[in-house]
């Protein structure tokens, strides 16, 4: 009877800063497929799954912190190059928590959005070759 997620929604307070972190950070692509609402907001597509961003300058995300912490709610991101991904963040001095080692099969990397909102990007552990070192 399920399918699977079709999307998560945020709530983000300044639609500028959300669209810097989004798309000129992360390198996500608006969809086209977004209403015109009578709000302003944006769609990405993930495979199956979109995220929609929803401004509302009285909202807060769920936490009411930029805090990393795994263990608070969060959605996961699944990506195909984890060491792209860090070389991004470090290059736009995003915080980050790195977790290459923790119980899962997969390598996790928590980031906060400019509202609190926490992403878990997650993908295959890479090994270490001698060429890295």
């Amino acid at each position: 009877m399920y399918e699977g997620v079709h999307h998560v929604s945020l709530v983000v307070t300044d639609l500028k800063k959300a669209l810097y972190f989004y798309e000129g950070i992360l390198g996500f692509s608006a969809s086209k497929e977004r209403p015109q609402f009578g709000f302003p907001g944006v769609w990405y597509d993930f495979g199956a799954t979109q995220l929609h961003l929803i401004t509302n300058v009285k909202g807060k995300a769920l936490r009411g912190t930029d805090e990393l912490d795994s263990r608070d709610g969060h959605f996961a991101i699944r990506v195909t190059d984890i060491p792209r991904l860090l070389k991004k963040l470090d290059h736009h001095q995003i915080p980050y928590l790195n977790k290459p080692d923790n119980k899962t099969p997969w390598h996790q990397v928590y980031v906060s959005d400019p509202d609190g909102n926490l992403i878990e990007f997650n993908g295959e552990r890479q090994s270490v070759s001698e060429s890295d070192l």
